[in-house]
C-alpha cells in the first residue's frame, strides 16, 4: 500500500493506493476541500464518504456521483456537521454511472449492517442492475477498499462482531484444573462482578480478545462520561451488540475487542484493568499470569 501526505502534513490531504488495485483513494478534512475538489481525480466518477460528527455522535454520509467535485459543491455544502471527506475513484475515470450507484449501496448496507457509525443518508438505495462479471468486479473493488480505509483512519466498515466461538453459555461452571491446563496457549477467560450481576467469558483466537455471546453486562456507562470507553460502550448499544436483558445488557454476538481492558470497560460499564479482572476458567489465574507465563514458554523454546 502507498500513502501519500500531499502537503506533508499527517492531517492534511492523503492519497492511498493499493498494488494491483485500480481504485484511488482521496481523504481531506473539510478546511482543505476547496483544494482537493480542485485535483483531476475529483472530477471523476465515484463514491465519496464525508464523515463528522453532530450534536457529539459520529456521522457519516455516503454518496456517489459522475463528478464527485460538483456532487460536493452543490448539494454538501449545505451539511455543518461533516469535517473529512473520502473520495474513492478509479485510474483513467474507468467507473461508470451503474458501477457507482452499486458501490454506494453496497458502503450503505455495510455501514448500517456493522452499526459503528450512524448514516445521514436517508434511505438505502437497491444496488443498480450490473452483469454477473461487473457485479464480481465491483465486489472485488470494495475488498480492496475495506483494507485501504483504516489506513486513511476510516473504520466505520470494520466489522468486529465474530462467529459463534461456542455453543455453550458463559454462565456453566467449567471443571477444576491443573496450573498447566490453566496456563494452556488457548484458555478460556472470566470475568465476574458478583455484586453486580456480571459475567462474562472470552477466548483469545488469531491475536483478538473475543468476548462470547451470551456475556451479562452492566446495563449502563456508570464511569466518566469523557473517556474514550464511554464512546465504546454507547457505539455497542447503538450497535446492537449489547441488546437489553432486565437491569443489564447480554452480548447478543461475539465481539472482538483491541485489548483486555477494552472487553472489560464494557461488560463493567466503566474504565477497568483488564490485565486483572479477566481471569483463566478453569484456573482463576489473572490475564497478567498468563501473559507472563507465555512470554516465559516462548523465550524457553527458544534455541
Amino acid at each position: 500500500m502507498e500513502l501519500y501526505y500531499i502537503d506533508g502534513r499527517p492531517d492534511g490531504m492523503l492519497t492511498a493506493e493499493l498494488f494491483n488495485w485500480t481504485g484511488h483513494v482521496l481523504m481531506a478534512p473539510r478546511t482543505q476541500i476547496a483544494e482537493a475538489l480542485a485535483r483531476p481525480e475529483a472530477s471523476y466518477a465515484g463514491v465519496y464518504l464525508l464523515i463528522g460528527e453532530q450534536e457529539g455522535e459520529l456521522r457519516a454520509y455516503v454518496g456517489e456521483g459522475e463528478d464527485i467535485s460538483a456532487r460536493i459543491r452543490s448539494h454538501d455544502v449545505r451539511k455543518e456537521w461533516w469535517t473529512s471527506a473520502v473520495l474513492i475513484t478509479a485510474a483513467a475515470n474507468k467507473l461508470n454511472k451503474a458501477h457507482v450507484r452499486y458501490l454506494e449501496a453496497r458502503l450503505i448496507a455495510e455501514a448500517r449492517a456493522i452499526g459503528r457509525v450512524p448514516l445521514d443518508n436517508g434511505t438505502s438505495p437497491v444496488p443498480a442492475a450490473l452483469s454477473e462479471a461487473d457485479v464480481a468486479k465491483m465486489e472485488a473493488f470494495l475488498e480492496n477498499l475495506f483494507i485501504v480505509l483504516p489506513a486513511v483512519r476510516v473504520d466505520m466498515f470494520i466489522r468486529r462482531t465474530r462467529p459463534a466461538t461456542r455453543t455453550s453459555t458463559p454462565d456453566i461452571v467449567l471443571p477444576a484444573s491443573t496450573i498447566a491446563d490453566a496456563m494452556a496457549p488457548n484458555p478460556r477467560f472470566v470475568l465476574e462482578t458478583r455484586k453486580h450481576g456480571l459475567r462474562a467469558s472470552a477466548v483469545l483466537q488469531d491475536g483478538e480478545f473475543i468476548v462470547e455471546a451470551g456475556s451479562i453486562a452492566r446495563g449502563s456507562w456508570v464511569g466518566p462520561a469523557s473517556h474514550n470507553y464511554a464512546d465504546l460502550h454507547a457505539e455497542l448499544i447503538r450497535s446492537g451488540v449489547l441488546s437489553p436483558e432486565g437491569d443489564h445488557r447480554r452480548f447478543a454476538e461475539d465481539y472482538a475487542f483491541r485489548s483486555p481492558s477494552a472487553a472489560a470497560a464494557a461488560v463493567n460499564g466503566r474504565p477497568s484493568n483488564g490485565q486483572v479482572e479477566w481471569k483463566t476458567d478453569p484456573g482463576g489465574f489473572t490475564y497478567r499470569d498468563w501473559e507472563q507465563s507465555q512470554l516465559q514458554a516462548s523465550r524457553g523454546s527458544q534455541p
